[in-house]
């Protein structure tokens, strides 16, 4: 079979509100730094809907999602050096940067100022280093039987982790502790702190980022606060690593809370951006996770008032990622997840959309799912 003649299986949405159905595809032609992976696993991300319902803008149709892929090397290009056929591997949310601009020399090519590509939902630029949306190589994601990316961006798992629990970090791990990993690491020098263990962090929403931020968070040594609308919620997160939970729906304890944190990591978004300002005290830092579809307002003395300050984080970086990885698999950090048959595809979504998963779907692929 020629390169133009093989083709990928996967499951793709062909259109705003329409369910997934199988899909095929010609892969770009395997390049010298690429491997090709046969998929085993692939998370279910809050991205892969707001993507098949042109949440966050247009969407690219037909799109296959799926961000959270891990694998096996099948293949492999000439210059690939760090991996080798049969070893398992995991792909996030990027696939590509230039890796020459001044953000990736400085480690930050998942900001990549020039050709970045994330996993699904974009292109691959040309010979000539540009885009072309049109006319380019497409990208697609995991709900398939395998994916070819750039062995840069396919991270060898470490040993003993499994699979599947390997696939939510890809995505879910990587947003929360790269940028709790930053800013634990900057505030206690900031503050000369003797220990992570002076630092009081808060999560807002313990879902599927909020619960494997609090165990990183916990983990790191920190004083962890878990911050929810739901008290149902509060056993599990004694369990994950929170010594404390504040119920913003008991206004006597969201009022008790205030000024009480020094770092907060928003992982979902309900209500207003002041009120969790508030929570934190002065000099202290919030991050913003959760992206939703609507517009974010801020009172700008919530700020100015503490000498706070705001800022967001975009999955991470190769090096991130890597940490990640290894930061879990050395201190027991694991997803809560829930397995579906890669096949059930639809089933899994609407699970999703229906905020049943405690916390994370993963799809599985199965002897049947592209026979």
């Amino acid at each position: 079979m020629s390169a133009t003649d093989e083709q990928f299986q996967g499951f793709a949405c062909p259109a705003k509100d329409a369910p997934l159905v199988p899909f095929k595809y010609t892969p770009r032609p395997l390049g010298p730094h690429d491997v090709e992976i046969d998929i085993s696993h692939c998370g279910i991300c809050g991205s892969d809907i707001h993507t098949i319902d042109s949440g966050w803008g247009p969407t690219m149709y037909p799109v296959i999602v799926g961000h959270e892929i891990v694998g096996t090397v099948v293949r492999a290009g000439a210059a690939v050096t760090d991996l080798a056929l049969g070893d398992a591997v995991g792909v996030g949310a990027a696939v590509h940067a230039c890796l020459d601009c001044d953000r990736c020399k400085a480690g930050l090519d998942n900001f990549c100022g020039v050709s970045p590509v994330f996993t699904y939902n974009d292109v691959y630029p040309d010979a000539d280093g540009v885009k072309r949306p049109d006319t380019g190589a497409r990208a697609y994601g995991g709900y398939a039987s395998r994916v070819r990316v750039d062995s840069r961006w396919a991270f060898r798992l470490p040993a003993g982790l499994d699979r599947a629990v390997a696939a939510p970090l890809l995505c879910a791990g990587v947003t929360v502790f790269a940028p709790l990993k930053r800013e634990v690491t900057s505030l206690v020098a900031q503050r000369g702190l003797p220990s992570p263990a002076q630092l009081r962090v808060g999560v807002v929403g313990i879902g599927g980022l909020g619960h494997l931020a609090v165990q990183f968070a916990a983990k790191l040594g920190c004083t962890v606060t878990a911050i929810s609308h739901s008290p149902s919620k509060k056993a599990e997160a004694a369990t994950l690593g929170a010594e404390r939970f504040v119920n913003l729906g008991d206004e006597a304890e969201a009022a008790a809370a205030k000024g009480s944190l020094d770092l907060l990591l928003v992982t979902t978004f309900h209500g207003s951006m002041d009120r969790f300002l508030g929570l934190l005290d002065v000099r202290g830092a919030a991050v913003l996770l959760a992206v939703p579809e609507h517009q974010v307002d801020l009172n700008g003395f919530s700020l100015i008032g503490g000498g706070k300050s705001l800022s967001g984080s975009l999955i991470g970086s190769i090096e991130e990622v890597k940490a990640t990885l290894e930061f879990a698999a050395a201190h027991d950090v694991k997803p809560m997840i829930e397995k579906f048959p890669m096949e059930k595809v639809n089933d899994a979504i609407a699970h999703v959309r229906e905020g049943g998963p405690r916390y994370r779907v993963v799809l599985e692929r199965t002897a049947s799912t592209f026979a």
